[in-house]
């Protein structure tokens, strides 16, 4: 039972990392990845359908993406909804390709982009605290319910915090990752 509370809490709180991994990589760098433009949607056959289904997305150099759409009748809903994001970028159609020249980041656009950055991690924190207060309160009902002993309920509490110390360094450990990619120039 105890084993089975610390196991469930323990993929939950590898859920939450890889959250905020997902989270974070979707705030862009000065360098161009194919994953910041993941959560666009374009308008096709009237549904919203992401980018990934419509188009091949290529890293040209350091600065600039290659969209390839499949279907050539869509590349002009394709440069509106990058236009319309909140990325702040510019698409240029240039035949069958759609380049997405990344413009360089600015002191204070890092400045906000970090503190944006800390928060996401802050609330991976707090979804993690929030975990280990889950599996710390069917511990202690089970003791109520005298399932588990005293002491058992302690070690399991322990471990459990052990675990949390584990998960949140690893949350450290994404932000301070970020922070240095965000603050390279």
């Amino acid at each position: 039972m105890i084993n089975e509370i610390k196991q469930d809490a323990k993929q939950r709180m590898e859920k939450s990392v890889e959250a905020l991994r997902t989270q974070v990589s979707k705030i862009r760098t000065g360098r161009a990845h194919p994953s910041l433009l993941d959560g666009i949607m374009v308008p096709y056959y009237g549904t919203d359908t992401p980018l990934r289904q419509l188009a091949n997305i290529t890293i040209e150099d350091a600065r600039t993406l290659a969209i390839t759409v499949f279907d050539k009748s869509v590349s002009g809903a394709v440069e509106k909804a990058i236009l319309t994001s909140d990325l702040g970028l510019n698409p240029a159609g240039a035949g069958s390709v759609i380049r997405v020249p990344l413009p360089p980041l600015t002191e204070e656009r890092r400045r906000d982009l970090v503190k944006l950055v800390r928060a996401e991690a802050e609330q991976g924190r707090v979804a993690i605290r929030n975990i280990r207060r889950d599996a710390n309160n069917d511990l202690k009902e089970l003791l109520k319910e005298k399932e588990i002993t005293e002491d058992e309920e302690r070690k399991a509490a322990e471990d459990i915090q052990k675990l949390t110390d584990v998960y949140v360094a690893k949350v450290d450990e994404v932000l301070a990752e970020k922070e240095k990619e965000l603050m390279e120039i």
